[in-house]
């Protein structure tokens, strides 16, 4: 016959391990001690770098800031300048250089008026105006005028160039003697630049 067992009994004589009521406090406690590593660790080393650190970093930032002040400023001041300049540029060709419209009828009304003065008698006059390189805004108009006076009214005729408000260039004088006495054929080349009208 078999042995019969009883499964009661083989039940209550095995016996359940016993929990540890301390285990969740070890994992608790381990916890712990990682995070005040990790807390010494960033105490240590903090993310932005040490105090020194820092405060170099401060000091460089603000030795940067102080040159991109300076360079802003001196910047400031040539965009003055530039400014200033374009606007004595501006004035200046307004001054000096006719517009190309009425530079022939200026300019000869002017040259004419001038040689009147110095008692010079007007011959024939000729203009050509001419583009210069690399300028759009102005161009070159050469005047060929003729006149017959004496030494003395070339000289005079001279000084009134010079003294003119445009600006003139007398760029070559030849002059001829005549057959009444002390009487010169004179043809002078004068040189005066124009503004172009703009696009």
């Amino acid at each position: 016959m078999p042995p019969s067992f009883d499964w009661k009994k083989l039940r209550k004589g095995i016996s359940r391990p016993r929990k540890d009521p301390r285990a969740p406090w070890h994992a608790v406690f381990g916890v712990l001690v990682v995070l005040n590593l990790v807390a010494l660790y960033f105490t240590m080393q903090p993310l932005g770098g040490t105090a020194e650190e820092l405060d170099s970093q401060l000091a460089t930032l603000r030795m940067q800031v102080q040159r991109s002040r300076a360079e802003v400023t001196r910047l400031r001041a040539i965009v003055t300048k530039v400014d200033k300049a374009q606007a004595q540029q501006t004035d200046f060709m307004k001054s000096y250089f006719m517009d190309r419209r009425t530079a022939s009828s200026d300019i000869l009304t002017e040259i004419g008026s001038s040689a009147k003065k110095a008692g010079l008698k007007p011959k024939e006059h000729a203009f050509v105006i001419e583009p210069i390189e690399g300028s759009e805004s102005i161009s070159m108009m050469t005047i060929t005028a003729n006149y017959e006076g004496t030494y003395a009214d070339l000289v005079h005729f001279v000084n009134e160039v010079d003294r003119s408000k445009r600006f003139l260039i007398i760029e070559n004088i030849t002059a001829a003697p005549q057959q009444v006495p002390g009487m010169l054929a004179s043809r002078f080349k004068i040189n005066t630049f124009v503004r172009e009208a703009k696009p």
